[in-house]
C-alpha cells in the first residue's frame, strides 16, 4: 500500500478534474486490486498536470493558442493511450472536418462546440478567453482513465474503466464544466483551495449544467440538475457525480461510497482533503444557484445565468463565499431591478442555505 499512500498525498493541488479526489481517495481503499490500481493511475495523472496547471493559472493569457480567424476553432487529438508527457497526441480533427469513426473524438469535438456556441449565443464570449481562443482536446489519455481534467491550455479526456465509470466524452456537462474552468482563469480567477476554489468549482458546475440544459433546450424544472450523469458506469448504483438538488448523488454505494456535499453553511466542510473542500464545498453555492433558478423559473441560463456570469466577471482570485453571496445580489439588482422577482429569488436562495 506504499505507492498508494504516496499518491494519494500528492492528489491534485490545482488540478482541475471532474472526479473528486475523495472519490479516488475512496476507491484506493476498494478489495478489489484492479480498482484499487486503476484509481492509484489517476492519481497519478492528476499528480503529473498538478505543477503545469498551477504554472499557467499565474498566466493564463500565455496558455491560450490564438485561433487562426479569432472564432471558433476546435482541435482533437487522439492520446493513443499515453501518458501526460506525450500530449497532446496525434492530430485527428480540425474545425471543419467531418466526424470519424471514433465516439469519443466525435463527442470531444461536438460538446466543445456546444461549449463555445453557448458561450457566444449567451454571453456574446468568443471563446474562453474571449478573444477566440483554440479549444484544444486530447482523448484517449492512458489506459482505463478515470478521469478529465482541464490542464490550463487543453483538456484531456480518459476512456473509463468500463465498470465505474465510462468514457468521459459521453457527458456535455463534463465538457461544459471542464472548460469552463478555462473561462474562469480568464476572468476572476479564482485560487483553487478553499472557498475560492469552492467557487471555482462552483461555477464549473454551474455553466456546465447550462450548457447542457442550453443544448437540450431544456426548463430549469426540466433539467435534471446533474453533473456526470452519462459517465457513470454499471457497477456502481451513483446516478451522477454531483447534483444540485437537496438530496445525494449517491449514498452507501459499494464503491463510491456516499456524496460528501453539504447543501447548508452549517454543514461546509472546514478540513484540508480535497483543497480545502473544492469539490466538497461548492454543494452550498450549487444548491442556492438551484434554488433561485427554480424560483425565477423558465430557462435557467436566461436569467439565473446571466446574473451569475455577471457575478463572476466581478469576483477577483480570493473572493470569498459572503463575495459571492453580496455580488450575485448586487448583479440581479443592476440586470433586473432591486425587489425584482429575480432579485428576491437570489436573495431567498442564499438565506435558503444559510447565508
Amino acid at each position: 500500500m506504499t505507492i498508494e499512500k504516496e499518491a494519494l498525498s500528492d492528489v491534485g493541488a490545482g488540478v482541475c478534474c471532474i472526479i473528486p479526489p475523495y472519490v479516488l481517495d475512496h476507491l484506493v481503499q476498494s478489495s478489489d486490486a484492479r480498482i484499487r490500481q486503476i484509481a492509484v493511475d489517476a492519481i497519478a495523472n492528476a499528480s503529473a498536470v498538478r505543477a503545469v496547471r498551477a504554472t499557467l493559472a499565474m498566466m493564463p493569457a500565455f496558455a491560450a493558442v490564438p485561433s487562426p480567424a479569432a472564432k471558433r476553432h476546435r482541435l482533437i487529438y487522439d492520446a493513443k493511450n499515453g501518458g501526460f508527457n506525450e500530449l497532446p497526441g496525434h492530430l485527428i480533427r480540425s474545425e471543419g472536418d467531418p466526424k470519424t469513426e471514433d465516439i469519443a473524438e466525435n463527442e470531444a469535438y461536438n460538446y466543445a462546440g456546444s461549449t463555445y456556441n453557448f458561450y457566444k449565443s449567451v454571453f456574446a464570449r468568443n471563446s474562453l478567453d474571449d478573444h477566440g481562443m483554440t479549444m484544444i482536446s486530447s482523448v484517449h489519455l492512458g489506459r482505463r482513465l478515470n478521469n478529465a481534467f482541464w490542464t490550463g491550455e487543453q483538456m484531456c479526456y480518459g476512456d473509463g474503466d468500463g465498470r465505474i465509470f465510462i468514457r468521459f466524452t459521453k457527458s456535455v456537462d463534463v465538457v461544459g464544466h471542464e472548460l469552463t474552468h478555462g473561462v474562469i482563469s480568464h476572468t476572476c480567477n479564482l485560487v483553487y483551495s478553499n472557498e475560492p476554489g469552492a467557487l471555482n468549482e462552483h461555477f464549473a458546475d454551474v455553466f456546465g449544467s447550462l450548457v447542457k440544459q442550453w443544448r437540450k433546450r431544456q426548463t430549469a424544472k426540466r433539467a435534471d440538475w446533474l453533473i456526470g450523469g452519462d459517465i457513470m458506469g454499471p457497477d456502481t448504483t451513483a446516478k451522477s457525480l454531483r447534483t444540485f438538488k437537496a438530496e445525494k448523488a449517491y449514498e452507501n454505494d459499494p464503491l463510491l461510497g456516499t456524496d460528501p456535499q453539504p447543501k447548508h453553511l452549517s454543514n461546509k466542510y472546514n478540513g484540508s482533503g480535497d483543497n480545502g473542500g473544492v469539490h466538497i464545498n461548492s454543494g452550498i453555492p450549487n444548491h442556492a444557484f438551484y434554488l433561485a433558478a427554480m424560483e425565477i423559473g423558465g430557462k435557467a441560463w436566461e436569467k439565473s445565468g446571466q446574473i451569475w456570469y455577471k457575478t463572476m466577471l466581478k469576483l477577483t482570485s480570493t473572493s470569498q463565499f459572503n463575495d459571492m453571496v453580496v455580488t450575485s445580489t448586487e448583479s440581479a439588482a443592476t440586470l433586473y431591478g432591486n425587489n425584482s422577482r429575480e432579485h428576491k429569488a437570489v436573495t431567498k436562495a442564499w438565506k435558503s442555505v444559510g447565508f
